[in-house]
């Protein structure tokens, strides 16, 4: 099995920053902390994608009620080089921290993390974040934003904004209860503007494994929702598990959908990012669970593991999805 059961995980707090995109999307009245421009008040980009996360592990601790010195360790990452980002950030946390790449499925892996270090290390508090930005994304894996180069309409758009959490062994109103770790998968996809697609097989890998470690179907679940596949590629993800003979009666949707407009805003094909899943979790998802509407929900959160250099040599890209599993505990 590669799934892990955790019986005393839970959320103790939450939060999130954004930019003005994300602001003005479906989910903005849930983006209570969002900057009106990428600067994000800093003089560069790549310290915007710092001051995001700054404002989202803050609020995070604030409503916890926690400081820096309840944190026992912390798991973060972020699409720079180097996890540049996070590390930056960690130089003034002050606190135990690993850095963690799975490009992004990265949130779903720093909670995971998280999740074990509270189940089987006894640690009080760990938390978890992860960011990304749209200008240090596209001048990462793509072309600067400045450079205006025209992208394609299967493009996906890096969201701008960090999200955090904190997890203990208190009890509390949502708790973690899998974490299902995925395998990097290769289905020779090699196109870097439609990254949707390319990330789909990973993803309905790690759904598969999940149900059958879980023994579990659709059925047992309120919502599943995936990373960042893009229209097109959770459209594929749908007709797969359709294929499958899985009734899915609404209960499948994309982080990389939900929070933006697809049909309205500038986007292209949906979100995308460290930030997407993460961003959609700590905010919509979590609500949806402590205002009871539903009572568990399945993040499958999806990366593309490419480099530019790479991908220059004509590789394919490897993908891969990790899943986590949160669920209402009522009093």
């Amino acid at each position: 099995m590669t799934t892990l059961q955790f019986k005393n995980v839970y959320v103790q707090s939450s939060g999130c920053a954004v930019g003005p995109l994300e602001k003005a999307g479906p989910l903005g009245e849930y983006f209570t902390n969002a900057f009106s421009d990428n600067y994000c008040e800093e003089s560069t980009f790549e310290k915007a994608e710092r001051r995001l996360i700054k404002e989202a592990v803050s609020d995070t601790l604030k409503k916890g009620k926690l400081t820096t010195h309840d944190i026992a360790l912390a798991y973060g990452g972020d699409l720079i080089n180097q996890c540049a980002s996070s590390n930056y950030f960690a130089k003034d946390l002050k606190v135990p921290f690993v850095s963690l790449y799975g490009a992004c499925s990265t949130s779903a892996l720093a909670m995971g993390h998280a999740a074990i270090a509270v189940e089987h290390l006894q640690m009080k508090h760990v938390l978890a974040f992860t960011s990304s930005h749209t200008a240090t994304a596209e001048r990462q894996f793509r072309y600067p934003n400045e450079y205006g180069t025209q992208k394609k309409e299967t493009t996906t758009s890096t969201v701008t904004g960090a999200g955090a959490v904190v997890l203990g062994s208190k009890p509390a109103a949502i708790a973690v209860t899998a974490f299902t770790i995925g395998q990097v998968i290769d289905w020779n996809f090699s196109d870097a503007n439609d990254m949707g697609r390319a990330m789909v097989p990973a993803a309905y890998d790690t759904l598969m494994t999940h149900f059958k470690d879980m023994n579990r179907t659709f059925d047992d679940y309120d919502l599943v929702v995936t990373g960042d596949l893009s229209k097109l590629g959770y459209a594929m993800l749908s007709d797969l598990c359709l294929k499958q003979r899985f009734q899915l009666d609404n209960k499948l949707n994309d982080c990389g959908l939900m929070i933006y407009d697809v049909n309205n805003q500038p986007i292209f094909c949906g979100g995308s990012g460290c930030a997407c899943s993460m961003v959609v979790t700590v905010s919509k998802l979590f609500d949806l669970l402590q205002s009871k509407q539903m009572k568990r929900i399945l993040l499958i959160a999806t990366g593309a593991l490419l480099t530019p250099v790479i991908l220059a040599q004509k590789e394919a890209i490897p993908c891969v999805a990790h899943a986590i599993c949160f669920e209402r505990k009522d009093a």
